[in-house]
């Protein structure tokens, strides 16, 4: 009877001390996952391994970051307009005083150099181009985006009219505050 008892009880530690050990297996191996999707992933070719794959690369042409052909692959810049962009709006119910700030990523230090030649060129077609929105719209994220795009197609025009190229990659609003 003494040994049925103690038979009983190493079963049931026994049953434990698997239940126990399969839960910490459980656990490493949901850890080791987790870590695994959060800091794996597909690696991303950082700016200083394209460079040096452009340096010593066997085509010797600059490879293209967009559809557009005027726009080139190069260490990417940021060019940010001196001051915020400060307009009144019209609003279905009443006006709005918005304010943006603004910066444009361009690719290549002859990129970054014509743009900081032209601020008061661009800062007037973006302003142009500001003070065309509405209130309404400007409240969506949509009407945001519909409005960095806007300014994109315009900066990309007078650009190409002055330099012969689209200098500028993306119109970036820094800043956004509406009143």
């Amino acid at each position: 009877m003494a040994d049925e008892k103690e038979l009983e009880m190493d079963s049931s530690g026994k049953k434990k001390k698997l239940i126990i050990i399969i839960a910490i297996v459980v656990i490493l191996i949901a850890g080791g996952a987790a870590a695994f999707f959060l800091l794996g992933g597909e690696d991303e070719v950082s700016q200083a391994e394209l460079d040096a794959a452009l340096d010593s690369g066997s085509t010797g042409q600059v490879a293209e970051t967009t559809a557009d052909a005027d726009v080139k692959l190069g260490s990417a810049l940021y060019v940010p307009m001196p001051r915020p962009f400060r307009f009144n709006v019209p609003g279905a119910l009443r006006d709005r005083f918005v304010e943006i700030r603004v910066q444009l990523l361009v690719r290549g230090a002859d990129n970054e150099e014509a743009a900081k030649k032209h601020v008061p060129l661009i800062e007037s077609t973006l302003l142009a181009v500001f003070s065309q929105s509405n209130a309404d719209d400007l409240a969506t994220s949509a009407g945001k985006t519909s409005l960095k795009q806007k300014s994109l197609a315009e900066v990309h025009a007078i650009m190409t009219e002055v330099e012969g190229s689209k200098i500028v990659e993306k119109v970036l609003f820094t800043g956004f505050v509406m009143q």
